[in-house]
């Protein structure tokens, strides 16, 4: 098989497999992703048959996922600086995140660990409007599972802090009947029978 064409396939298989997985998050169709993809295969698959210039299809996968999930992988690393108390460093990667043109998806996201981030430092005002928001977005088909499920956690764990128990267990109950399989799940069973609580991201 000629190398334009196999980035071509390559590259629309991509497409394929990441609105598969974006459904089965119950993320929507992102046209943004599937843009940036078409770009990024056109660019790939042309100077292979134009220029005749050798692209190996491992960098081709390389570059058009590093570019289609920049916003998720530099959540990641937020992530991992939040964890790890380093919440100056992780408030400056979810900025950045946020400035490099995330879908709406991405853009949740990005909201759910910032919430997330502000519930660990005991912000709880920041934190309940950030969460208020993403579940502000439940009918535009673009907030993810895991992303409905963590909000309604961690407004669990918030309200428990202002010692507002009922709308505490309310959340606790959403996210139990939301997802029951998840993790969440167990942890808001867990929430439920004690006081003690941690943020999820």
């Amino acid at each position: 098989m000629n190398l334009p064409l196999l980035l071509l396939l390559l590259g629309l298989l991509y497409i394929l497999l990441g609105g598969g997985l974006s459904l089965m998050r119950r993320e929507g169709l992102s046209g943004q992703f599937a843009l940036e993809a078409i770009v990024i295969t056109a660019i790939f698959s042309g100077a292979a048959w134009l220029a005749n210039l050798y692209v190996h299809p491992a960098l081709f996968l390389a570059v058009i996922y590093l570019a289609t999930m920049r916003v998720r992988l530099l959540v990641d690393v937020g992530t991992f600086y939040a964890r790890r108390g380093n919440f100056a460093r992780a408030e400056q990667i979810y900025r950045v995140s946020d400035r490099l043109f995330p879908n709406q998806a991405d853009c949740l996201l990005v909201k759910v660990n910032q919430g997330a981030a502000c519930l660990q430092q005991g912000k709880l005002d920041e934190a309940r409007v950030m969460f208020e928001e993403v579940l502000k977005k439940h009918g535009e088909g673009y907030l993810g599972l895991k992303n409905e499920a963590a909000s309604h956690y961690n407004l669990g764990v918030l309200y428990r802090r202002k010692q507002l128990e009922a709308r505490a267990q309310a959340e606790f109950d959403k996210v139990v009947e939301l997802w029951p399989v998840s993790e969440y799940a167990r942890r808001a069973e867990a929430a439920k029978r004690k006081t003690g609580d941690h943020t999820s991201q």
